[in-house]
C-alpha cells in the first residue's frame, strides 16, 4: 500500500542530490521510508549542457548501484578506467596502476547528468519515497519524539531521522552546532569535456604540477568515433579568471602544453566550469536524531576523485545500522544506532580526506629538488606490488569495512 505523502516517514532526507537520492533509494530496498526534500528543480538539473562534470564511480559504488537496481540503465554510458597513470610533470618516474589478469577495472566514469537521471526516474517509481522538489526549508525540528521539515508553503513533514545531504554549506549541519574544520585551497578546478587526436585507451591520467594535479579522464566515444576525455584541471584563484576567459583557440594551447602529447592533438573543448576547492571536516557526524552524509560531512580535495565515493560509503554504512536495528525493532533515531554510524564512519572519511590533503600539499612544493624527491618516491611504489595493490583497493573502494550493500 502506498504510503500517504503527508505521513510520518522513517526518514526527512534535506537534499536530493546524487547521495541524497541514493541514500532514499538505498533505503527504500530495506522496507525505510522517506521524505526528499529539495530546493532544485530536477528538469533543470537534468536540462543538456547544465552540468558537464563526470564522476568517477569506484567498484564499490557500482555495487551500490547495482543493488539498489539502476546500474542496467547506465551500463551504456559508462567508461571503464583500465589504468591510471600518475607523472610529476610529465617528467620520467611515471607511476602506473593497472590491476593484474582478471583482475577488472579502478572504476568507471560517468556523466553527472546520467548518474541524475538514473537515480531519478527510479525515485520518481518507488512508493517509499516521497520527493518534493523546488522547496524551500524554513524549519527544521528535531527532539526525542521525531524530526520534522518545515517548508515555505506551510507543508510539515515529519520522520523518525533527519539526514543532512545538502553539500558542503548545510544549514541543518550549522544549526545544529556541529563544529567544522575547514580550509581554503586558493584553488580552482577548471573543468571541461575535450576531444582528441588519439584513443586514451581507458588510461585516466593524472600529471602533476606546483598549481596543483592536471587530470585527463576518459569518456565513451562519441557515435561517430571522436574520442573524448573529461578536464580536470586545477589551477591558482588568483589564476582562474584569466583561464576561463581565454579564448577556445589559447585554451587549448594551454591544455596541449600541460597534456605532454598523451593524447595527441587537441580538436574541440566544450562548456567550461569552474569550482572552488576547500577542504572541510566535521568533528562529528551525528546529533539527537541527525546523521550527516556526503558533503555535508566531508568536503575533499579532488585530487583522488573520491568526493562522491566517499558519499555513497556514508550511505551504505547508515543504511546497514538502520537496517540492522529495524530487525531489532529499534527507532532510526536511536542514539546506540547513530552512535554506531558514526564510530564506522568517522575515522574512515578523516583518514581518506587527510590523505588527499596531504597528496595536494606534498604534490604542490615547488622547485627541482622536491620533484627529484617525489619522483623517486614515486619509483619506489612502482617496484613494489604490495602497495601499488593497497592503492588500487583504495581507489576500488573495497578497503576496509565495507557496508553489505557496497558488495558484489
Amino acid at each position: 500500500m502506498t504510503q500517504p505523502a503527508n505521513e510520518t516517514r522513517d526518514l526527512v532526507i534535506l537534499g536530493g542530490g546524487l547521495v541524497g537520492m541514493t541514500l532514499a533509494l538505498a533505503a527504500a530496498k530495506k522496507g525505510m521510508s522517506s521524505h526528499v526534500i529539495d530546493r532544485a528543480d530536477p528538469a533543470e538539473l537534468t536540462a543538456e549542457g547544465f552540468d558537464d562534470r563526470a564522476t568517477a564511480i569506484s567498484t564499490a559504488s557500482w555495487h551500490l548501484f547495482e543493488n539498489i537496481g539502476i546500474a542496467a540503465g547506465l551500463e551504456e554510458f559508462a567508461c571503464d578506467i583500465a589504468s591510471i597513470a600518475v607523472t610529476d610533470q610529465n617528467k620520467p618516474g611515471r607511476l602506473d596502476f593497472q590491476p593484474g589478469e582478471g583482475g577488472g577495472t579502478l572504476g568507471r566514469m560517468f556523466p553527472n547528468r546520467r548518474l541524475r537521471l538514473a537515480l531519478f526516474e527510479a525515485a520518481a517509481k518507488e512508493p517509499l519515497i516521497n520527493w518534493v522538489a523546488r522547496a524551500h526549508v524554513t524549519e527544521r525540528q528535531r527532539s526525542e519524539y521525531g524530526v520534522a521539515a518545515v517548508l515555505a508553503d506551510g507543508q510539515k513533514l515529519k520522520g523518525r531521522l533527519m539526514i543532512a545531504a545538502e553539500g558542503r554549506q548545510s544549514p541543518t549541519r550549522d544549526q545544529a552546532g556541529i563544529a567544522i574544520a575547514k580550509w581554503d585551497y586558493h584553488h580552482r578546478a577548471i573543468i571541461a569535456g575535450l576531444t582528441h587526436e588519439k584513443p586514451h585507451g581507458n588510461v585516466a591520467w593524472e600529471i602533476f604540477y606546483p598549481a596543483g594535479p592536471f587530470a585527463l579522464l576518459p569518456l565513451n566515444d562519441d557515435a561517430d568515433g571522436t574520442h573524448r576525455s573529461s578536464l580536470v584541471w586545477t589551477v591558482s584563484e588568483a589564476d582562474g579568471t584569466g583561464v576561463m576567459k581565454l579564448g577556445d583557440r589559447a585554451f587549448l594551447a594551454e591544455v596541449e602544453k600541460r597534456m605532454g602529447g598523451v593524447l595527441g592533438k587537441v580538436m574541440t573543448v566544450g562548456h567550461r566550469s569552474s569550482w572552488p576547492l576547500g577542504f572541510h571536516h566535521t568533528a562529528r557526524i551525528t546529533a539527537e536524531r541527525l546523521a550527516l552524509i556526503g558533503d555535508s560531512a566531508h568536503g575533499i580535495h579532488p585530487i583522488a576523485g573520491q568526493g562522491l565515493n566517499l558519499g555513497l560509503r556514508d550511505v551504505g554504512a547508515l543504511v546497514e545500522v538502520l537496517a540492522d536495528g529495524a530487525r531489532l525493532g529499534l527507532d532510526p533515531g536511536d542514539p546506540e544506532l547513530l552512535k554506531r554510524y558514526e564510530t564506522w564512519r568517522g575515522l574512515d572519511s578523516f583518514m581518506v580526506a587527510l590523505a588527499t590533503d596531504g597528496l595536494t600539499r606534498l604534490f604542490g612544493v615547488p622547485g627541482k629538488t622536491a620533484s627529484a624527491v617525489r619522483r623517486l618516491g614515486m619509483a619506489a611504489v612502482q617496484r613494489t606490488p604490495m602497495l601499488k595493490d593497497f592503492f588500487m583497493d583504495e581507489a576500488r573502494g573495497v578497503s576496509g569495512d565495507l557496508p553489505e550493500i557496497l558488495r558484489a
